[in-house]
């Protein structure tokens, strides 16, 4: 794959909840910590950062489910309860939106994995970098940065 396609849209599983990405992903993401394992209902949460202001709910209203903390709200759709999207408090300009919703997600490949420390033994991914935790802060900018020359040449 060159690039995104955009717009790309997705939704839930009843397809109540429908949303559009009109920006291309910053990053791409499987996390194998416990918490997304519960929420995911799987060995791992896939997901993708994208832009803030390039995201937009298109259809119905997701309800926050999952956690209820300060730092984290989980966006589901309140009849199938798919969960579709994280927002971080306070907002660092990116949404977390679970790829697998994606109408077509088979351009989605993880470039980071995340909580390694905490994932089933069977469970592996094709990222490019694997984290025990989460990168440390200042790494991120690096790794977008790296994200895009990756994503911009993949086939």
């Amino acid at each position: 794959m060159t690039g995104w396609t955009l717009p790309m849209e997705g939704g839930c599983r009843c397809g109540q909840v429908r949303f559009r990405i009109s920006a291309a992903p910053m990053l791409t993401m499987a996390c194998h910590c416990t918490g997304c394992q519960h929420m995911s209902a799987s060995a791992f949460s896939t997901s993708m950062a994208v832009p803030t202001d390039g995201f937009e709910i298109i259809a119905g209203e997701p309800v926050i489910g999952g956690l209820h903390g300060d730092r984290s709200r989980h966006h589901h759709c309140d009849w199938c309860k798919s969960w579709v999207f994280t927002r971080i408090v306070p907002e660092p300009g990116f949404i977390n939106v679970r790829a697998t919703l994606l109408d077509d997600p088979s351009g989605y490949a993880p470039f980071i994995e995340t909580y390694r420390s905490e994932a089933l033994p069977w469970a592996a991914t094709s990222a490019v970098h694997s984290f025990e935790t989460f990168p440390e802060m200042p790494d991120y900018a690096g790794l977008i940065r790296d994200f895009a020359d990756w994503s911009a040449t993949r086939d």
